[in-house]
């Protein structure tokens, strides 16, 4: 059976208070939509249509070709929303699961039994409902006694009996896809607010001697909608905790959940450890064996087994195996650190290749360079890549030795094996094996000493009286 989905998106989302397209606030690092649609796909959908309407075109630039898109101008309701994919998938034979763009934690193992059981009861439609502690507010999902959905009652106009129902409607579903459309078309919009409800479909098709079933989602945080920023916080709270769970339970030990933020798409490795205040994001891949933090933050960041990184900041990197980062340093986009080395404790990294085993320790800064193994680079060091205009390579060889408060002046070359002397500003290249001296012989002034005191003491008394 072809199964196919629908995405509402339409909604201007005027709660949010926000420039942004509400279905495009991210949650744990990926548009609210961008959520969706992977559940979709992982639920093996084989075409999604999102409907959408106020800013239109920055979602379709988000989602590009991940799904089809239709235009709701006019916002009208749910059902006159999903009516606007009929041109598209009305003549599809098959099943249509009914999703929205700011529910962001529903996951494809609930749309897979929902679609399960729809399949197995020959139903028409089946209403994904979810169980919850406090239903105000809510649609209430009134059964009969086969245990089959009769109707859905919103809040206003519930009984007192109905009113105590603490079974939800989500508003997802999946229907028949033909009988859908077919049912779409004799909904009204003769209501309070002139609008055309998906809801009322349920009613045709149950009118029509068609099977409506409802699937309870196993945990009720699956149909939460986000609609302010309050709900935005909340979706990203659940968020969270799923994900630590799921890495948990992949075998990565987290010390503090709470005080730990992951982002939906990190991959970590088993037997890694992550300390507190940690912020892994992006596609952020982590190996086996790891320490991470406390205080890491790291985006779109490679780090490969058997690595530490602590108090440090990376991005758009990656780090070898076995290496050590930090406390304090800060590795900026294209930088590869090979395995084994270590980068201490106040050092910046930029667009820099460091060889396997090398090592710049503390207080140095490293951008546009190319760094052999074995090297080591004393504290203080720099590369100068930048002339005000352009930026320029520092190459360094194999085993070469570069000492405390040295500048290298780029584009400049050190050869395999050289050394450069501490204080040295190198501005031409340095051959393989070769020391490297550049700095003025020093020069002492006996007893000089004191008649600089004596001038700035004077000077400083003279200040006072003036």
């Amino acid at each position: 059976m072809k199964v196919m989905a629908i995405v509402l998106a339409a909604g201007q989302g005027k709660r949010m208070k926000s420039k942004l397209y509400k279905v495009l606030h991210p949650v744990c690092g990926k548009p609210m939509v961008g959520h969706v649609l992977q559940t979709v796909k992982e639920a093996a959908c084989e075409r999604t249509v999102v409907v959408v309407g106020h800013g239109a075109e920055a979602v379709q630039a988000y989602v590009g070709d991940g799904a089809e898109f239709v235009l709701q101008e006019t916002q009208l309701g749910t059902g006159h929303a999903v009516r606007q994919a009929e041109a598209l998938l009305g003549d599809e034979e098959g099943t249509t699961v009914i999703l929205y763009g700011d529910t962001p934690l529903v996951t494809s193992g609930t749309i897979q039994s929902l679609l399960d059981l729809h399949a197995e009861r020959g139903a028409a439609a089946t209403v994904l409902t979810a169980v919850v502690p406090n239903p105000q507010g809510l649609g209430r999902i009134v059964r009969g006694e086969d245990g089959r959905v009769q109707r859905i009652v919103e809040q206003k106009d519930c009984t007192p009996e109905q009113a105590a129902i603490t079974e939800i409607n989500t508003g997802m579903y999946c229907f028949d896809n033909k009988k859908l459309f077919e049912a779409l078309k004799l909904v009204t919009n003769e209501n309070a607010q002139g609008e055309y409800y998906l809801t009322d479909v349920l009613e045709i098709l149950r009118k029509a001697g068609e099977t409506v079933e409802a699937y309870v989602a196993p945990d009720f945080a699956e149909g939460v909608g986000v609609n302010d920023r309050v709900g935005l916080a909340e979706a990203e709270q659940l968020m969270r905790a799923r994900i630590v769970r799921a890495h948990q339970i992949g075998g990565v030990t987290i010390i503090d959940p709470a005080a730990t933020y992951i982002e939906a798409d990190v991959v970590i490795g088993s037997d890694t450890v992550v300390y507190p205040g940690s912020m892994l994001r992006g596609k952020t891949v982590i190996g086996e064996d790891c320490i991470i933090g406390p205080g890491a933050d790291l985006t779109d960041t490679i780090v490969a087994s058997g690595a530490e990184v602590k108090h440090s900041v990376i991005a758009e990197s990656s780090i070898g195996e076995g290496t050590s980062v930090g406390p304090f340093a800060y590795i900026r986009p294209g930088s590869k650190v090979g395995k084994d080395c270590k980068i201490g404790d106040f050092v910046e990294l930029k667009n820099a290749e460091l060889g396997d085993g090398s090592k710049v320790s503390h207080l140095s800064y490293v951008g546009d360079a190319k760094v052999g193994k074995d090297v080591n680079i004393g504290c203080g060091a720099i590369t100068v890549n930048y002339d005000g205009f352009n930026k320029s390579l520092t190459e360094i060889g194999d085993g070469a030795f570069v000492g405390s408060n040295v500048n290298l002046i780029a584009p400049v070359k050190v050869g395999d094996g050289a050394y450069v002397v501490a204080g040295s500003t190198v501005t031409h290249d340095v051959p393989a094996g070769d020391v490297a001296i550049a700095r003025e012989r020093q020069v002492n002034k006996a007893g000089y000493a004191d008649k600089i005191r004596a001038r700035a003491k004077a000077k400083k008394e003279s200040a006072k009286k003036n």
